[in-house]
């Protein structure tokens, strides 16, 4: 059943086409006016603003945005609170029209050169920049500590898994988001421990860019601090001994920002820009410039350029939902978000910014009439301080020259100097930037259609593959785990920043919850239970230490076969009586035995012996196989093992594994009779034992049949063919289970090969019971 919501965005919803590139009109207009009309009815009915937000959200997730604006800017209105976070699907569909307004492929596909590894092995992820600091997320994958810091990414580049956010968000401040998961909190809280392998690779291999990231790093924490002259001095020095390092260039464009020198901060995003047209944080930052100058419009269109490119750059999706707060706050919204003309707004705190200007491009000076050309003061060449004086453009930072993929980004916000009349002409051109100016060439670069000016392809500090490694300084050593001193197999790093391999450190985990180094606290670790593999890890070893990785292997194989053995080395849990067909239920707390079941799960065999304790021989000479159905691990590392009752086996020869018992053995199956007098006889033993196992387990008290019930299940039914399976009729097993009899006893029954045999045990037990509930 819909809601009353559902219903109605469905109705609207159904006069209205799905979002696509238009060749006229504005890029919001995605569909029909279909959202009029039943926002005016929504409006006139005694409903809460919940449902339009409701409403809001349904036509954003249908690609109707115009809609879906009218219902958020309705609710707001009506009383809901102003609250940026709530606009998140508002913003991915007006990211959605962006992106197929300006021709842009799905940032769910790496743009050219953004693919893993593009610069190298040693790249992070996140900026592809040098993997300075490198810190490995619990998907495996390594990011460096500056991306994760500054929480670039909201999400993995790779697998989309969520990313540990930073200290500051990860603590559960009012008003925060959801609060994360435990594991990306704890790495998270221990601000973004270094992988140490990972980590001294890269200072063994790249010494000069690994100073140079130290460098970079110091710079970031001057910019943290406010201290920004300082990093402005740091920076030109830096950038003076490396000129093309374009990380130094983003940190000097930040400084320039802090110290309210645009047009300066702007000019080194431009030359970024040049040489990596499609790195999302360099919109962002140039966004965020344009936002602190006060022109709003041009920064909006940077922060949807930048999402457009990684749909996952969370500073940026942050500044939208902000800007659109704002926009559609009632103050700021009046009646005009209702014409079909969708004139501009009132500006924001007196700044120029109109909304038609963030949805449509805007117009370069060259391009109005000279009328329109003379209304706008010129701009001098001096840079553009704090307090901009608002009379001018957004050219007055933005007039140095870049490459054309600015993608409008270079045009100048102007409907604020225009009259109404001008303005509205102003909107109907049809200039739009995807059949006019930009064509998308197959790798993924843009260039101008008009200059034809293509996008330079120089080469530079930043984009250096750090993957040619001298094969001097290729040690195996570097790649041992420190528990088994082997080559990393299947290696997985700590929060704390050690890597073992995925074996080695389930065995240590299984005896106390810390880390086998540093002894810091893994119990969020343990909770989790991924153990993903270090992705950069294993590819480093495939790609230099090929043969040693698959001598591992091999090993690994065999040992692996070792344990798969189901009549050999065949691991016993010696615990209680099991019985085949009967649920067994464990709750397995001891470190060796959650060695066994885990082994028993990793090789597929999902089974394992259980036989009950023997004061001569550890164990007893007869057991049941039991077969794990469904394990709950609990957040201390115990666990709950569903299993049921299999084969029975009988002893040949013990041993001992890694602190569990093991032992070579033989399968028990019945001896069937062949004789049709025999059969005969079976059968009426056979109902006669079935009959009084009725009646025994009827006559019981309550309570003890509903535990029995409740623990074991029903009993099972009478079966035709009493010789079709190796362990004869299941109700015997269940009523074995349940009598309270000496488990000497019923080992001997379970070692019985005879149906005959056990049937007539089993009568015996029932007539002593029998005879004791008539008394």
């Amino acid at each position: 059943m819909s809601s009353p919501a559902v219903a109605r965005s469905s109705a609207a919803g159904s006069r209205e086409t799905g979002p696509g590139p238009r060749s006229r009109g504005r890029f919001w207009e995605v569909g029909g006016g279909g959202g009029g009309d039943g926002l005016e009815r929504a409006a006139a009915e005694p409903e809460r603003w919940e449902l339009l937000l409701r409403r809001g959200e349904l036509l954003a997730l249908g690609g109707h945005l115009k809609g879906a604006l009218e219902a958020y800017a309705a609710a707001l209105r009506r009383g809901a609170p102003a609250r940026p976070e709530c606009l998140g699907t508002l913003v991915d569909c007006l990211v959605l029209n962006y992106r197929l307004r300006h021709g842009l492929r799905c940032s769910a596909t790496p743009a050219a050169g953004a693919e893993p590894g593009a610069g190298g092995l040693l790249s992070c992820l996140g900026c592809r920049g040098f993997l300075s600091e490198p810190v490995t997320v619990p998907c495996g994958h390594s990011y460096c500590r500056r991306c994760l810091r500054r929480e670039l990414r909201a999400r993995c580049r790779l697998c989309r898994d969520r990313l540990p956010p930073a200290p500051a968000a990860a603590t559960d401040a009012p008003g925060a988001g959801p609060r994360p998961p435990p594991l990306a909190a704890a790495i998270a809280s221990s601000d973004f421990r270094t992988s140490v392998v990972l980590n001294h690779l890269a200072e063994k291999w790249f010494p000069g860019q690994r100073e140079r990231a130290r460098a970079a790093g110091r710079l970031g924490e001057l910019l943290c601090q406010g201290r920004y002259r300082e990093a402005l001095a740091a920076a030109c020095e830096a950038l003076r001994a490396e000129p093309s390092d374009l990380t130094l260039k983003i940190y000097r464009a930040e400084s320039y920002a802090g110290l309210q020198e645009f047009k300066a901060a702007i000019e080194d995003l431009n030359a970024i820009l040049c040489q990596l047209p499609n790195w999302p944080e360099v919109y962002f930052r140039k966004g965020k410039v344009l936002h602190d100058a006060g022109f709003f419009g041009d920064a909006l269109q940077l922060f949807l350029q930048c999402l457009a490119l990684d749909e996952d750059f969370a500073p940026a999706k942050l500044e939208v939902e902000k800007i659109l707060c704002d926009l559609l706050s009632p103050e700021n919204l009046k009646e005009g978000l209702k014409d079909s003309s969708w004139g501009p707004l009132p500006c924001i705190k007196n700044k120029p910014f109109g909304f038609p200007s963030v949805m449509e491009e805007p117009l370069s000076a060259s391009e109005l009439s000279p009328e329109q050309s003379e209304e706008i003061p010129q701009v001098t060449s001096e840079p553009v301080k704090g307090s901009l004086n608002h009379a001018r453009s957004a050219q007055a930072v933005n007039s140095t020259e870049m490459p054309a993929r600015e993608d409008c980004l270079k045009r100048v916000s102007l409907e604020p100097f225009l009259s109404v009349q001008e303005k509205g002409a102003l909107l109907k051109r049809k200039l739009s930037l995807l059949d006019q100016d930009v064509i998308v060439n197959e790798d993924g670069r843009n260039k101008l259609k008009k200059q034809g000016v293509e996008t330079p392809n120089e080469v530079c500090t930043f984009s250096l593959t750090y993957g040619d490694i001298p094969e001097e300084l290729i040690d195996v050593s570097d790649f041992e785990c420190s528990l088994c001193m082997r080559l990393f197999f299947e290696p997985v790093t700590t929060p704390c920043g050690h890597s073992f391999c995925k074996n080695c450190l389930e065995r240590c985990l299984d005896h106390t919850p810390y880390c086998p180094l540093c002894k810091e606290s893994l119990k969020e670790y343990l909770a989790d239970r991924r153990y993903c593999v270090t992705q950069l890890l294993e590819e480093l070893m495939v790609k230099y230490l090929p043969d040693e990785l698959s001598e591992r292997k091999k090993i690994y194989d065999e040992e692996t076969a070792e344990l798969s053995h189901l009549t050999k080395n065949v691991p016993i849990f010696v615990c209680t009586m099991a019985y085949p067909t009967v649920p067994c239920p464990l709750h397995v707390f001891e470190p060796r035995y959650r060695l066994m079941i885990r082994r028993s799960i990793q090789t597929g065999t999902k089974q394992f012996g259980m036989c009950v304790s023997d004061t001569q021989n550890s164990f007893a000479d007869y057991g049941c196989m039991l077969q794990i159905r469904n394990v709950h691990f609990l957040p201390d590392g115990r666990s709950v093992v569903d299993t049921v009752g299999g084969k029975r086996f009988r002893v040949l020869k013990r041993g001992m594994k890694d602190g569990y018992c093991t032992a070579d053995i033989e399968y028990l199956e019945d001896v069937k009779v062949e004789k049709e007098d025999e059969i005969e006889n079976l059968r009426q033993l056979h109902d006669l034992v079935y009959s009084q196992a009725c009646s025994w387990f009827q006559n019981l008290r309550d309570r003890f049949r509903s535990q029995i019930l409740q623990h074991f299940g029903s009993m099972p039914g009478r079966e035709e063919n009493l010789q079709a399976t190796p362990n004869g009729p299941a109700w015997c097993w269940w009523l074995l289970a349940v009598l309270p009899v000496d488990p000497r006893y019923q080992l001997s029954v379970l070692s019985m090969k005879s149906l005959k045999e056990r049937l007539t045990k089993i009568q015996h037990i029932l007539t002593y019971f029998s005879r004791d509930q008539s008394k």
